[in-house]
């Protein structure tokens, strides 16, 4: 069912506005618009999905040639919220990579694993208290330090051996096709207590360990007095320069 036009418009209209003034305007769309019209229209506009059951809605960024958000359908402020902990709490960072290939159909290739990277900010480096994972390109230059680093990146957190995006994080490697029940929230949990993940920002990038697919998982940590807001979301490139 195609919608009209007009509604589609003003979506985006009321997005680029309503995002500088309110900090509830991604909970806004996805739970006053989008999930009300795939439940009642089978049409998730504005969003390009939603899956009430998974509990995620995905949306076109206001920002950037194709970047997509992730945003759970339940009121989930962000990495600081106790509830991405739960047990039965969705892995968000899995569905946001399966959810790259709305990135890939929009710049119209198939973009490999290494060229795409999720993202989530700590609160010091986020304008919305609604949980979104940003899935985009990575940048080029972060890809080049992964790579000319890579084979150091090992299972266990470990400081990166230089600055990307002149910040600094530490690094782990996943080997594994998809995440499956791997959570990185989880982690993340296991290093650094609850209370204190708020102030952390977390990336995810694809990788292959000598044809071996896997992750480069990435902990950054704010640091507001030195001018560091732990946004993750520095890493990626919103212009998607590799398919350039």
């Amino acid at each position: 069912m195609i919608r009209p036009i007009f509604w589609l418009i003003l979506a985006t209209c009321i997005a680029v506005t309503a995002r500088a003034a309110d900090p509830s305007a991604l909970w806004h769309i996805v739970h006053d618009r989008c999930v009300p019209d795939e439940q009642m229209h089978y049409d998730p506009a504005p969003c390009r999905a939603v899956d009430v059951g998974a509990g995620y809605a995905v949306l076109k960024d206001i920002v950037g040639t194709a970047q997509y958000l992730l945003i759970p359908t339940a009121r989930v402020s962000g990495i600081d919220d106790k509830a991405i902990l739960a047990p039965d709490a969705p892995n968000y960072f899995a569905e946001a990579w399966m959810a790259a290939a709305y990135l890939r159909e929009r710049i119209g290739r198939d973009l490999p694993r290494t060229d795409i990277a999720l993202a989530i900010n700590s609160v010091y480096g986020r304008t919305q208290d609604q949980f979104h994972i940003h899935i985009d390109c990575i940048r080029p230059d972060v890809q080049k330090a992964l790579r000319q680093h890579q084979a150091a990146i090992g299972p266990d957190w470990a400081a990166f051996p230089e600055p990307l995006a002149g910040e600094r994080y530490r690094a782990m490697r996943l080997v594994q096709p998809e995440l499956g029940s791997t959570n990185p929230f989880s982690l993340l949990a296991a290093v650094v207590p609850q209370p204190q993940m708020g102030s952390h920002t977390l990336v995810l990038v694809g990788a292959d360990f000598g044809n071996k697919p896997g992750y480069i998982l990435l902990d950054g940590h704010a640091d507001p007095a030195a001018g560091d807001s732990g946004s993750g979301e520095q890493l990626q490139d919103h212009r998607c320069s590799l398919a350039q």
